[in-house]
């Protein structure tokens, strides 16, 4: 049984693969409890009751039910809006799966209504909780590769599209809404600069109405340039992360943080590298430098974050914390989202402060 402090009911809209994973994420929070679930599709309906919690007949009764303090809503994402709006004026707290709406207006139009009815709205980015993007974070914060200058970050696999609605445009289906606003999160949480231009090519590849990965190179007005990809159809995946510095270079593989970083040695001198033979002739210009001359570490995990997405919320509702998640930085992603489709479709460079 939950002690202590007041227990707030979270009610789940949309039990699919998302909204079942929530209730385990509410579940390991002692100031949350799952108060039901609500989904337009039976089965899902009966696998909620199966499990044990209450099933509403309708979103009309979840939001007419006093008992419920917060609506988690984990469904396709052409109806967030409708329903997150809903939410907040019926006086309910609200957590929206990421993308938050398929366009940055839509979006704004939700915070208004936020604003209006005093209730705490946010958006599910929860990939700043990811420990290989700390870690990353920590590498550049700390400057232990020097000034970043050039940055890469990936997800691929070799799975295609997730067989749903996700392969639908009409429900705001396809790679950049569905991982990329996650890895374009991570990116703006890395430097304040704005952007200053962005060039992307989208894939359809399996021939689908939606895109199934994308590249993207976005630079910013300091000087940093990025490469955010995601892909679908890679058998071979590049590493989830290389970043650059003056002072060295830094690499994650995977989510496993197998990787290294590597770095000038301070207290050793410019040392000439040795020709190595490269297919039919010789180059020092790509010769690895010399052992003496470098230092190399294993990447190292770092301590757990202060907050979970979770706690941060409830605090927030509490007034004990500003919310982690801000509504201006979940606008400038989407805005950047919507560059990337321009760029993709005009197969042009949009140079644009963002």
């Amino acid at each position: 049984m939950k002690m202590g402090n007041r227990i707030y009911n979270v009610v789940i809209i949309g039990y699919g693969g998302m909204g079942s994973y929530h209730v385990q994420l509410i579940e390991s929070n002692q100031q949350l409890a799952v108060g039901g679930v609500y989904d337009i599709v039976d089965y899902r309906m009966e696998l909620a009751a199966a499990a044990g919690y209450k099933t509403y007949a309708s979103l009309d009764a979840v939001l007419a039910d006093q008992a419920v303090d917060i609506v988690l809503i984990a469904t396709p994402n052409d109806v967030h809006k409708e329903i997150a709006i809903q939410a907040l004026q019926a006086g309910k707290h609200v957590i929206c799966e990421k993308p938050v709406t398929i366009t940055s207006a839509d979006f704004l139009d939700i915070v208004e209504v936020a604003k209006k009815e005093n209730r705490v709205f946010t958006v599910h980015q929860n990939r700043r909780w990811d420990e290989d993007f700390r870690i990353i974070k920590d590498i550049i914060g700390n400057k232990t590769v020097g000034e970043l200058f050039q940055l890469e970050s990936r997800v691929q696999g070799a799975n295609g599209i997730p067989g749903d609605w996700r392969q639908l445009k009409a429900y705001g289906g396809g790679m950049l809404l569905d991982w990329g606003v996650h890895l374009l999160d991570q990116l703006l949480q890395i430097t304040d600069s704005k952007i200053e231009s962005v060039a992307a090519t989208l894939s359809y590849i399996l021939g689908t109405e939606v895109d199934d990965g994308f590249t993207s190179f976005i630079e910013f007005k300091d000087g940093l340039k990025a490469v955010i990809e995601v892909g679908t159809t890679n058998y071979v995946k590049l590493p989830r992360w290389y970043i650059k510095g003056t002072e060295g270079t830094a690499v994650i593989r995977d989510w496993d943080l197998s990787g290294e970083i590597v770095t000038r040695n301070p207290d050793v001198a410019h040392v000439e590298p040795k020709p190595i033979q490269a297919g039919q002739g010789l180059t020092k210009t790509m010769a690895p430098p010399s052992e003496e001359s470098t230092l190399k570490f294993p990447i190292e995990k770092i301590p757990a974050a202060a907050e979970s997405f979770y706690e941060n919320f409830v605090s927030t509702i509490e007034g004990k914390a500003e919310i982690a998640i801000k509504s201006e930085e979940v606008h400038r992603v989407l805005v950047l989202i919507e560059t990337i489709f321009e760029a993709g479709a005009t197969k042009s460079v949009i140079r644009r402060t963002i």
